[in-house]
């Protein structure tokens, strides 16, 4: 067997390598003085910003998710917010995502022990069982958790929940939760193996999720049953309502039928055909609730359904991988924003977005809202978005997509059944593949 060890002879001619090239001593130098995403910055790129677009439909305040994984959620409430705002002629409006997030906790953990049973013949070391027990109850989601949560729990307004320490910051909370979780999931694993009566695993597992709840109103605070909500609209003109309740104040207010929005997503694997319906295993949050399913599309189809939205009126809720070719301080996205390649002499990037899904340098990390798009002769240049990060850099919290980046890096929208091609509705009442617990495509949005 050959020696694969990393050698001093190795070393020795890596150092003299490094040593007699130029580029190498003039990289380690600017290194030394400044961040490599600032010598890598395209500048081309960046000189050529432009913050104006043919069709916008945002007028109201960024929100910000603060130190947490709920961009998904905020996302979701943002594009109903917006008809809420057109309704009642509103400034400003925000739901709370502090409610959505505490239904969301207490779902995923009873998901999670429900899971915890399921796969209780298998071992510990079982990969379905280890991915189940790494994802115990973050905070990230999908398009279809959002809507299980809304259609189960309704929305109320901000006021009548507010945020808290945790539901902004939500590391302490979030570690309490899985030590508790991870306790039951130890109890009622042994209670299933050693064959306990149902109503004894029934009983151990209602007691973890009523600790669960507790934790949640400690944290969160108490997430109210009716409540009174007044607002002054943009004539100055007062307005109260007495005695609501949260699925009659969505009922009411927020006037979108999600149960018209599907998840169409781009996976551009040759093991996952457009035009199929997928799921991924053990991936939700309401047992009852509607299963993440989405349907494979190509890129073209997924941008031609956003721009069809954004020009009848309406954002696009949508997920990607937002860290990369990010310039956080310009507020912008593009294919080629930097060349670390080129700073480094070295490859660095898979060439395909297939690849990067094989090989796990990517996958849909965060969710946000598109409200608007630059087209040319009916082809987008650019896309505007509503972030949930607070107003940092200079966009003030609404950025700048180029077309460029689209392709690259973009995986889900949620979008009106009614705006796809008839051939895609219809595959979208067949019965989808089942992907493995562990596949990218069921990375949550956070």
């Amino acid at each position: 067997m050959a020696d694969s060890s990393v050698s001093r002879k190795f070393v020795e001619e890596q150092a003299r390598r490094f040593e007699e090239d130029p580029l190498s001593s003039i990289r380690q130098n600017a290194m030394a003085e400044s961040d490599a995403s600032k010598l890598a910055l395209n500048q081309k790129v960046a000189m050529a910003i432009d913050r104006n677009f043919s069709t916008r439909l945002d007028d109201w305040a960024i929100t910000d998710q603060k130190s947490s994984g709920r961009c998904w959620l905020f996302a979701g409430a943002n594009l109903l917010r917006s008809s809420v705002v057109k309704k009642l002629k509103l400034k400003s409006f925000e739901f709370s995502q502090n409610w959505l997030m505490f239904w969301d906790k207490l779902e995923k953990a009873n998901y999670f022990l429900e899971a915890i049973l399921d796969t209780a013949d298998r071992d510990l070391d079982d990969r379905t069982v280890a991915t189940i027990m790494d994802n115990c109850v973050n905070d990230g989601g999908q398009w279809n958790m959002f809507v299980n949560i809304a259609v189960k729990y309704g929305l109320v307004p901000k006021a009548a929940m507010p945020e808290t320490l945790s539901s902004s910051s939500t590391g302490s909370m979030n570690s309490a939760l899985v030590n508790r979780l991870r306790v039951a999931a130890r109890q009622l694993r042994d209670m299933a193996r050693a064959s306990h009566p149902a109503a004894d695993i029934r009983k151990a597992r209602e007691k973890a999720l009523a600790d669960v709840y507790a934790i949640l109103r400690m944290h969160l605070g108490n997430p109210p049953e009716r409540f009174d909500w007044q607002y002054t609209d943009d004539k100055k003109k007062f307005h109260r309502r007495k005695g609501l309740t949260p699925l009659g104040f969505m009922k009411e207010f927020a006037g979108v039928p999600l149960s018209d929005y599907v998840s169409i997503v781009h996976d551009p694997r040759k093991t996952s055909p457009v035009g199929r319906t997928f799921t991924v295993e053990y991936l939700g949050n309401v047992v009852e609730g509607g299963q993440v399913i989405y349907l494979n599309v190509d890129i073209a189809t997924m941008k031609e359904v956003a721009l069809k939205t954004l020009k009848a009126g309406e954002p696009v809720w949508f997920g990607c991988d937002c860290s990369k070719m990010l310039h956080r301080e310009l507020s912008v996205w593009d294919a080629r924003m930097f060349d670390f390649q080129s700073l480094y002499g070295v490859p660095l990037e898979l060439g395909s977005k297939e690849d990067r899904l094989l090989f796990r340098r990517t996958a849909m990390n965060h969710a946000m809202l598109f409200t608007g798009v630059d087209e040319d002769k009916g082809k987008p240049r650019k896309w505007r978005v509503e972030n949930s990060w607070g107003e940092k850099g200079e966009g003030k919290g609404f950025y700048v997509m180029n077309d460029s980046w689209f392709d690259e890096h973009m995986f889900e929208i949620a979008a009106r059944r009614s705006r796809l091609p008839a051939a895609l509705r219809a595959a979208l009442d067949k019965p989808p593949i089942v992907l493995p617990a562990w596949d990218p495509m069921g990375s949550l949005a956070d």
